[in-house]
């Protein structure tokens, strides 16, 4: 597991190694400290190294630090860090910039230790936050969100057939099973659920079924043979085979990358 990274930049040496110098003591060597004197080198930095924090200076030559955290968002970087202000004047153009590139702090220069520190752990916090976010829409089925996102639209029996199968998750549900269980024929509750979830019934169950055990894999150490049966298959031959076909991976190896992500956002 690789140590959190945070980046300083600042051309000016004594605040840029007088910071360092501050949370060198507050990390304990929990943290990489790494720090660049302009815009150019911090920009290499971040595309080669995996920074979760960068801390700059808005005032440098050729690339300011606006400038500097606006290249940055349009690079495809495998991590965006959170990203602290540092200004030597008080101005409100620099303050409604940061805001706009969703900058976490903004401070003012001399900078004491303990208002970097308190800065820093709030970035960092910010930081876990919108992993954890991200890791959660990784996680989430996008065709079942968008489901949940309109479900102002959905009529009554398609809403009653969507908790039916989440009440009976253990089970192997029917399309008659549900329709019986909503007072409706069954060819006519087909054509109404595809017509509001924008997928076929069995597909909704699948994917319903598939969600659950995937929160499972993450957040519990069932075997996978009884995550299979607790979202209601009976061998976990067929469960692999249809989890495969729906997450392009096992769910060993669903679990595993899940797992390793978590750790990294925990870390």
């Amino acid at each position: 597991m690789r140590n959190r990274t945070i980046l300083i930049v600042d051309d000016e040496p004594r605040s840029r190694e007088g910071m360092k110098k501050m949370l060198a003591s507050w990390a304990s060597g929990a943290y990489e400290l790494l720090t660049a004197d302009n815009g150019f080198t911090a920009l290499s930095i971040v595309e080669e190294t995996a920074v979760d924090l960068m801390i700059t200076d808005i005032r440098m030559p050729e690339i300011n630090g606006l400038s500097l955290v606006a290249q940055m968002k349009d690079k495809r970087l495998a991590r965006q860090p959170s990203v602290i202000l540092i200004s030597g004047h008080a101005e409100f153009e620099y303050a409604q910039q940061a805001i706009q590139l969703s900058v976490v702090n903004y401070l003012l220069k001399p900078v004491s230790r303990e208002k970097l520190i308190a800065a820093v752990e709030d970035a960092i916090k910010a930081g876990e936050e919108r992993d954890r976010i991200g890791l959660m829409r990784k996680m989430a089925d996008p065709q079942l969100m968008a489901v949940a996102g309109g479900e102002a639209n959905l009529s009554d029996p398609v809403k009653s057939a969507m908790q039916y199968v989440d009440e009976h998750m253990g089970e192997a549900v029917s399309l008659k099973e549900v329709a019986d269980h909503i007072h409706l024929n069954g060819s006519y509750f087909s054509t109404l659920f595809k017509e509001q979830s924008g997928m076929t019934f069995s597909e909704y169950v699948v994917r319903r079924k598939l969600q659950k055990a995937k929160e499972m894999l993450v957040k519990t150490n069932l075997p996978i043979a009884e995550i299979a049966e607790r979202v209601g298959y009976q061998t976990a031959k067929y469960f692999n085979k249809l989890f495969k076909e729906y997450e392009t991976m096992s769910p060993g190896q669903y679990r595993t990358e899940m797992n390793k992500a978590d750790t990294e956002i925990q870390k």
